[in-house]
C-alpha cells in the first residue's frame, strides 16, 4: 500500500466526521438560507478545524453567494475543497537543511504524544535518503525516554548520545553537535522532556538548550519540530499557540492521524496559527511518518473512493 493510500485510510474517520457532515447538511436543503448557512458553520466547528477557521471558512461561503460561484447547495462541497485545499498550500513548508554541517532538528512537545517513536522515524526516514544520523537523548528526565532512543537508533542504525538519567540535558545537546561536527554526521535530531507551557523552568531549560547548540553551529537548530497528537484536536491547537510563544517552532509533526475523527486539526493549525505542517503520522509502522503533502491531504479529505 503507497503512502497515499495509508493517508486516505487513515483520514476515514475524518472525512466521515469532516466532509460527510457537510453532505448531510447540504443534501438537507433545497436552496441555501440562512439554517443552512448555520448548520453547516456548526458542522465545521464540530469537526475541529477550529472556530475562527469555520468563520472564516463561512465569511468565504457568503462572499462565494454574493459573487454567484454558489449557487445552489451542491456548489458548497467543492467551493470548500477548494478553499481548504488554498488554506494548505499557503506558504512554504520545506524543510531547512544546513547548507554544510549537521543538520539539527531539535524535537519538543508535551509527554504522551509520541515524540521519543517520532523521533526514532525521522532517524529511520533521513538514513533512508542515504544520509548518516545521529540521535541525543535529552530527555534526561525519564530513564524509560533514554532506552527507547537507544532501541529506535538500533533500528535506523543510528548512534545515540546519552547521559545518565538526571544529567543536565543541554550538556547532552552540547555533546551531541560537537560529535555530530566532528564524525561529519549529516542529520542530528535531538529529543527534549515533555515540556509543559506551566513549567517555566522547563521552558527556561529549552532555551539553554538552544543557546548551547548556537555555541557550536550559530544558525542551528535548524528546525524545532513540535509533536501533537492529532486525537487531542483542539486541544493541539492550543498546546502549539503555548509552544510558539516559547520556543520559535518551525514546524509541526502530527502524530496518530490514523483511527481519529479530529484531523481537521491540521487545517485549524495552519490557517490560525500559521505554523506549517512539516510531518504527519498514519500509523505505528517505522515507514507510516512521513512529509506533509497539502495538496495529498486535501485530496484524500474529500476523496470519495
Amino acid at each position: 500500500m503507497g503512502f497515499f493510500d495509508k493517508l486516505k485510510k487513515g483520514l476515514e474517520k475524518t472525512r466521515k466526521s469532516f466532509t460527510e457532515k457537510i453532505e448531510q447538511v447540504v443534501i438537507g436543503y433545497a436552496k441555501i438560507d440562512d439554517d443552512l448557512l448555520d448548520e453547516l458553520e456548526e458542522a465545521l466547528i464540530s469537526a475541529d478545524v477550529g472556530v475562527k477557521t469555520s468563520l472564516h471558512l463561512m465569511e468565504e461561503v457568503r462572499k462565494g453567494i454574493k459573487q454567484k460561484e454558489i449557487n445552489s447547495p451542491a456548489d458548497l462541497k467543492p467551493f470548500l475543497e477548494g478553499k481548504i485545499s488554498e488554506l494548505l498550500l499557503a506558504g512554504s513548508d520545506e524543510s531547512h537543511m544546513a547548507v554544510s554541517g549537521p543538520t539539527v532538528l531539535l524535537v519538543i512537545g508535551v509527554n504522551g504524544v509520541g515524540k521519543t517513536t517520532t523521533i526514532g522515524k525521522l532517524g529511520n526516514y533521513y538514513k533512508q535518503q542515504g544520509k548518516s544520523v545521529m540521535l541525543a537523548a535529552a530527555d534526561t528526565f525519564r530513564a524509560a525516554a533514554i532506552d527507547q532512543l537507544e532501541i529506535w537508533g538500533q533500528r535506523a542504525d543510528a548512534t545515540v548520545i546519552r547521559h545518565e538519567e538526571g544529567s543536565d540535558p543541554a550538556a547532552v545537546a552540547f555533546d551531541a553537535v560537537k560529535a555530530a561536527k566532528a564524525r561529519d554526521i549529516d542529520v542530528l535530531i535531538i529529543d527534549t522532556a515533555g515540556r509543559l507551557h506551566t513549567k517555566a523552568n522547563l521552558m527556561e531549560e529549552l532555551k539553554k538548550i538552544n543557546r548551547v547548540i548556537q555555541r557550536e553551529i550559530p544558525e542551528a537548530p535548524h528546525e524545532t519540530l513540535l509533536v501533537l497528537d492529532a486525537t487531542t484536536g483542539q486541544n493541539a491547537i492550543n498546546q502549539a499557540d503555548l509552544f510558539s510563544k516559547a520556543a520559535p517552532i518551525s514546524g509541526v509533526v502530527l502524530t496518530k492521524l490514523d483511527g481519529t475523527a479530529k484531523g481537521g486539526v491540521v487545517i485549524g493549525i495552519k490557517a490560525e496559527l500559521k505554523m506549517p505542517v512539516k510531518w504527519i503520522g498514519v500509523g505505528e509502522g517505522v515507514d507510516d511518518l512521513r512529509p506533509f503533502d497539502a495538496a495529498d491531504f486535501a485530496k484524500a479529505l474529500f476523496s470519495d473512493k
